[in-house]
Order: structure tokens, then sequence, then C-alpha cells
């Protein structure tokens, strides 16, 4: 019998739409029966491609024994983490607080008032050694709740009072030494066998990678520029890496990159798609310009949407096995190639009679100094389609907008350096599919498209990214209607999360869904924090527009995050791009020309990474424009022919000139 999430648009909460669970979805319903009926609620939170979030539903949400101990004791909420990263965000923070360690799929046990008395992440069924059963925790909480009740109301008032304590601003100013400091946290953690940074289990965090190489570009540091390339190298030469479809996992489970969590999600590749960029900008080496190609071939062909957008991610798991739709014996694959081609393709990629990964082999390269085949070669088609043909992987089809945001800058940027015009149209595409789809009738954001539906408030990430998209449109594109739409989509980002007496932005806005605490993230995690993120584009809006307002809300943005991330500034590596752009030499040009983008402008632009050049383009068609989102470019006549170039370099300009070459930069 169907429950009410069978009716959501999540998949997360649909695929628990059969159990025999009574869940609801968050909503006023549940907290209104469960005070109603004096009962405590059931948290749990995941998301769709999580394997432990499959494990525990099979074990238990499935199970009609926990389901009528949790229908008959409790009210079960069912959370979709992707949808609601607010609630997510706030019930982590008590996991943290009381276990010292978080994920997913996250339990919470609290009161109809939502404060939470018990929290924890993964439970068998039954207990072991040490370790409380769901079935057990179920029984002892609803014991509790009748005979005891009063100490889990004191644990729950104590855990929000702790969790609501406000920090008084610690505001201090950007200064070099943490960005050294940042450099140094991450040389010291590099591996420098195997790339990355510390043990198992590794995870890419491409913005440590950007960091390194802008760190590496700013203070010729070669060493900083080494540890991102072997990272980006062995990373693209491991299992982590999809060597027949394209596209990175989510994490490796062990230190050489070989055996990764096989989940893809969109915002591991775009990020990781920048960050081969950016490295082929910086070293021109082919390998990265490659595997760049063809993690934006698996974003557009596997997680693109006939709309434009793009879906949140694939699963680890086919037909309930982790990984089966990503390994191969030597007999599959001469049986798809034949006996030649497969033998190759096998001593090539690891595909062992013995194996790597539960008796099957995991594609990857670790091992060879041999090229891999090449990104069309039909013989990896072959591959593909027998893959395809062979067991399915669940996608999840929700589209997120700050995830889209970072696909948009990952496309644009990819477009403009490998010059590929079709990864810049996709980029438009999904700008376009965001502002058809995902805005409100009063102009705000959404947060979530499926299905014809757009939901939830836009959160300080989707203003943030989205602003910082718009922008790297307008840097590729240079058409003004970018830069006007990053401003006015900065301004809401300002009026409606900036928190004005402590700093930094909240993760909600002002106006929104009021739950037991406000979160305020400042540490980049999987995903660069909305803080951070928020740093890098009112800087960059300072640079660009030379707009005192801009200035100061930059200023105090930066000297919030100097604040926060205090003694470990290598967690906030994507804050601290943001002080850089601050803090070290920086260079503004306006290019005023009467014949569109000089091709010297345009070849620089895309052979150099120019971190530190903020360049506006000023012609007759857009001089209105850009003249009210930069008034200081009024001054600045554009030739009846040809072009002029006017640099200032750290606050002080050049004299004009009407010659690239002649600038010297």
């Amino acid at each position: 019998m169907a429950n009410r999430l069978k009716q959501e648009k999540s998949p997360y909460l649909m695929q628990h739409g059969e159990n025999p669970v009574d869940w609801y979805p968050w909503c006023e319903e549940a907290f209104q029966k469960a005070a109603r009926e004096d009962r405590p609620i059931f948290l749990s939170i995941g998301y769709s491609t999580c394997h432990w979030c499959h494990v525990m539903a099979h074990e238990s949400f499935e199970d009609q024994e926990i389901a009528d101990l949790l229908n008959r004791e409790f009210v079960s909420i069912k959370v979709d983490r992707e949808e609601r990263p607010d609630i997510d965000a706030v019930y982590m923070s008590v996991c943290q607080a009381m276990t010292g360690s978080g994920g997913w799929p996250l339990t919470i046990f609290m009161t109809p008032e939502q404060k939470p008395f018990f929290a924890g992440t993964y439970f068998p069924k039954h207990g072991g050694y040490r370790r409380y059963g769901l079935i057990e925790l179920l029984e002892r909480v609803a014991d509790l709740w009748k005979n005891n009740r009063e100490e889990l109301l004191r644990a729950g008032n104590q855990i929000t009072a702790a969790i609501n304590q406000t920090q008084e601003s610690n505001d201090q100013e950007p200064d070099r030494n943490l960005v050294e400091q940042a450099y140094t946290q991450l040389s010291r953690r590099f591996d420098h066998k195997w790339g990355g940074f510390g043990g198992a289990p590794k995870f890419p965090t491409p913005h440590n990678l950007l960091f390194l190489m802008r760190y590496a570009d700013s203070m010729q540091e070669s060493n900083a520029m080494k540890i991102a390339e072997v990272t980006l190298e062995d990373m693209a030469r491991g299992g982590i890496f999809d060597h027949i479809g394209g596209g990175f996992s989510r994490y490796s489970t062990d230190e050489m990159w070989l055996v990764p969590h096989f989940e893809k999600m969109l915002y591991d590749n775009a990020l990781l798609l920048i960050a081969y960029t950016k490295a082929y900008q910086h070293t021109k080496r082919e390998c990265f310009a490659d595997t760049a190609h063809r993690t934006a071939r698996y974003i557009l062909r596997e997680l693109t949407s006939e709309e434009g957008g793009c879906y949140c991610g694939q699963d680890a798991d086919s037909d309930g096995v982790e990984g089966k739709y990503y390994v191969f014996t030597p007999e599959e694959v001469k049986a798809v190639l034949g006996e030649a081609d497969g033998a190759e393709f096998c001593r090539l990629y690891d595909i062992t009679d013995s194996g790597n990964f539960e008796g099957k082999s995991i594609p990857n390269r670790i091992h060879t100094s041999e090229n891999g085949w090449e990104i069309n070669d039909p013989r990896l088609e072959m591959l593909y389609d027998f893959r395809l043909n062979r067991t399915k992987l669940h996608k999840d089809d929700k589209i997120l907008l700050s995830w889209n945001a970072w696909a948009i800058i990952a496309l644009a940027k990819a477009g403009q350096v490998l010059e590929e015009p079709s990864y810049l149209d996709a980029a438009i595409r999904i700008q376009q599919f965001i502002e058809s789809k995902m805005v409100t009738e009063n102009d705000r954001l959404y947060l979530r498209y499926r299905d014809g539906d757009a939901a939830y408030v836009g959160q300080l990430d989707d203003y943030a990214v989205y602003a910082l998209a718009l922008l790297e449109l307008y840097r590729v594109t240079f058409d003004t209607k970018f830069l006007k739409a990053t401003i006015h989509r900065a301004k809401q980002m300002v009026e409606l999360f900036e928190d004005r007496r402590n700093g930094g932005y909240f993760m909600t806005a002002f106006d929104g869904e009021q739950l037991i605490a406000r979160p305020k993230e400042t540490y980049d995690g999987a995903l660069p924090s909305g803080n951070s993120v928020a740093a890098v584009v009112l800087q960059t809006l300072a640079s660009l527009t030379g707009e005192p307002e801009w200035q100061a809300v930059a200023d105090r943005q930066l000297s919030f995050l100097a604040g926060e991330i205090g003694e470990y500034p290598s967690a906030s590596c994507f804050g601290v791009l943001a002080m850089m752009d601050a803090l070290y030499p920086h260079r503004e040009l306006v290019c005023a020309t009467s014949d569109g983008l000089p091709d010297e402008l345009k070849n620089y632009l895309k052979l150099h990474p120019s971190d530190d050049l903020q360049v506006l383009l000023r012609t007759k068609e857009n001089a209105d424009v850009l003249s009210r989102c930069a008034p200081f470019t009024k001054e600045y006549p554009i030739p009846e022919q040809g072009t002029m170039y006017y640099l200032c370099e750290n606050g002080a300009c050049k004299a004009p000139v009407s010659e690239f070459r002649m600038l010297k930069i």
C-alpha cells in the first residue's frame, strides 16, 4: 500500500513510497499529528544515490516489523537532503555535536516542536557488539518517551540551545598569512605517492586544486602546481574516473584512486571539469584537455535533460549491487570487442581474471604509462553500449539550481578554453532553463525542478553560485545582459541572506521557513560553501564595477571569512581564493572598440588563466547598459575605428594604447 511519499516529486522520497512505514514529507501536518497524538518524531534524511540509504531502506523501512513499531509509536518524516539542504544542515550539526561524526542516512529522534534528543546515521535492523539495532533503538526511545520523558525533553532543549548559541563577530582583516597557511596545510597533507590529500577515503575536492593552481601562478610556487598536477593525473588514471563513459565517481575508497564509491554527482563533475580546464590553461598538457572533454561529454550525454537543465546524478548500485554497471571480466570485454581488441583493452585498462573488485575488474590505467584509447574510439562506444544494455543505473532526475549553476561555470569555461562551442551553447541553455523554469512570479529563485514542478525557495547557494555562473557567462561572451543579471542576483543575495549584525550570510532567507536554527556555513566540503562563493562574487563585482558599495559589501564578507576560517584556512580554499582577489596584484582592463571583441584579446583569455585580470568590453551597442553596471566606463570613449585598451594595475591606471601587444600583460 502506497504512502504519502508516492505523491512527491523527489526521486528519493518516491523510492520510499511503497514502504509499509506511514511516512510523511516534511510538513506542518506531520508536526500537528505528533503534537495531537503525543508522539515523538522519527526523522530520516538521505538522498536517492546514497548506497547506505538503500541498505537501510531494504533492511528496515521495507520491513513490516519495523514499520509496525514506527507507525504505532512515532510520526515518521522522510527528507531529501538535496531538496532541503537547510533541514539537513541543522540536523547534521546536531549529529556531529552529539556523536563527533555524520553522514547519510541521517537518523534523528525529536519532539513535535522539532527539538532533537538523539542522532545517528545508519542502523541495521538488529544490533550487534556494542551497537544498537534500529528495532532496539525504537523500542528504547518509545519507552523513554512514555516513562522518562523529562530526560528526553531536557536533552532536546540543551541541544537546541547549543546549536543556537550566537557567536559574536570575530571579524579580522584578511592577510596573506592565511593564504600561505592554506598552502602549507595542503602541502603537508599531500600524498606524494598517489596524489590527493590524506589517506582513504579520498575525495577529489577540486576547489583545493583550483586554489593551488592560483597560488602557484601568483607566488611562482612550482610545488603548488606539482601537487595539483599529480593529483589530477592520478585521479584521471584511477578507477574513480570512468574510462569508458567519462566522468568521475564520488570518491575513492582507497589511497590509489582505484576503487570508487560508484555514485556520480553533477557537482563533482562540474567542479572537476573546471579544474581540468584550468590545469590545461596553466600547463597546455593534452592529458588535461582530454579528461576535460570526457567529463563534459559525460555531463551532456548522461545528465542533461531535454529541457536543458542537468540532473543530480547516478546511483552506485545496479540491480542492488554496488558497481555492477562498471566492472568487467576479460571474457565480457572480448565478447564485445573480439579477441585482439579485447586483449588490448584488458592490457591497457587492467582487466584481469583475478580482478580488482569482488572478482571483477574496474577499468583503470594506474600501473601503465601507455596512453589509453582516444575519446572517439568506436571500440569504447561498443563497450559503452554494452554497459547500457547489460544493466541500468538509477538516475536522480531532479534539477537543482545551485548544481546547475556550477555546470554553467564549467561548460562555459571549457567551451572557451577548449574551443568547443557546443559546451558554451549548453551552458547558455542551462541558464535559459533556469530563467524560464526556476524563477518565481516575484522574481525569486526556486531550489528544485522536476517533472514540470519547481519548488522550495532558493537558498544562499542558489543565489551565490548562480551569480558566479552569470559572471562566468559574461567573462566568456561579454554580453552585458549577463553582467546586469549578476548584479541583480547579487543584490538579492545581500538583501535576503546577509547577517548585518554578526557578519556572513545565512543559508536561508530572512523570510524563509523558521527551523530550530538558522545555519551559516563557511566550511568548503564537497562543494564550496555559499559564504565562500558569495565572497568571490562580491569581490569580483567590486573590481569589475568600481562601485564603492560593492567594495564595502565585499570587505565585510572577507573580514567575516578571515575570522571564521581561523587556524584552518585550507578547509575554506574557495574563500581563500576571494581573499587572493583582494590581497594580491590585480588588473582591470577596459577594451573600448568599434569592431567587437578583438582576436588578440580573445586568444589571450583562452590561453591564460588570468585570474588576476578583470575585463570589460565597451561597444556602441552595449555602452548604455555597461555604464549602468559600471558607471566609471562612461568616461571611456569608443573610437570611430579600431580599439583602445585602458589598463589599471593595483589601482594605478596606465596610458591607453591602441594595440593589444603594447599592454605587455
